[in-house]
């Protein structure tokens, strides 16, 4: 009687063992950390709005059209520091941490302001950049506007779901604020006088002030500065967060970063 239940007390200790290493193998899976998920992976995939100069957009180079720009810069040497390919998905502003939230991206670099708003949902890598904001306007109009009382009543376009939006509709009283997801389609309502100016980070503005004989920068108006830029993760993925925290302070010590910027600068400029 003893052997029979010393067998069957054995027979259930293995079971129960068994047991538990397929639970622990299960939660092997399940507990993989991001940063593991991207290197079996092979590649990190990156969320961006490239109408952004000169942080992200389009140029045709070598007859090619190529997304460029400081950010997609520091999105390559994340990659590089992780020892993956990087994959690039363009989309609206306004859909990218959508796109984050559902996994359809693994990262988010797009000139975005790490507002407390999007902190609620989003984690965020340390500030990289910080530019001032200024008003994009026709150039006949450059010496109507020299204060930002001057703005009143304003019809004033944004960036839908941007810092400049919120600038739009706090900053300038009685303002008509039109917030569209491209920068691009913004630029056509000014030509076509459907808006009288847009917000834009001063570099970006400068872009399009190159670009377009017929806008320039308001010598007057100065909306300082807008918080910062930074990169967004899907929340709670802290190791990726550690991970592009590391790569942001090698390009800032080496300055690499500001390297980026100068050069990003003088392609968004080219002809």
């Amino acid at each position: 009687m003893m052997k029979k239940i010393s067998t069957y007390v054995a027979l259930i200790m293995v079971v129960s063992l068994f047991s538990l290493t397929l639970v622990g193998c299960g939660n092997s899976k399940e507990t993989k950390t991001a940063v593991e998920e991207i290197k079996d992976s092979n590649k990190i995939v990156l969320g961006t709005c490239a109408d952004y100069p000169p942080y992200e957009f389009h140029k045709q180079i070598d007859g090619k059209d190529e997304i460029v720009g400081f950010d997609i810069d520091i999105a390559k040497e994340i990659a590089k520091d992780l020892d993956v390919e990087l994959e690039i998905k363009d989309m609206d502003f306004n859909g990218l941490l959508a796109a984050l939230d559902a996994g359809k991206v693994d990262f988010v670099v797009a000139g975005m302001t790490p507002d407390e708003e999007r902190r609620k949902n989003v984690d965020f890598s340390k500030v990289y950049y910080d530019p001032e904001q200024s008003l994009l306007i026709r150039s006949e109009d450059k010496e109507k506007y020299k204060s930002i009382e001057d703005l009143k009543g304003m019809k004033i376009g944004a960036q839908k779901g941007t810092v400049q939006e919120e600038v739009a509709e706090d900053v300038i009283e009685d303002s008509e604020v039109k917030a569209l997801g491209k920068i691009t389609n913004l630029v056509l309502e000014l030509k076509n006088k459907k808006i009288d100016g847009i917000i834009l980070a001063t570099p970006v503005a400068k872009a399009y002030e190159k670009a377009n004989p017929d806008l320039v920068l308001s010598p007057y108006i100065d909306f300082g500065k807008e918080g910062g830029v930074a990169i967004a993760v899907k929340k709670g993925n802290t190791d990726l967060v550690d991970t592009i925290n590391n790569t942001i302070d090698t390009l800032m010590k080496d300055n690499s970063l500001e390297k980026f910027i100068q050069e990003a600068t003088i392609l968004s400029e080219e002809e």
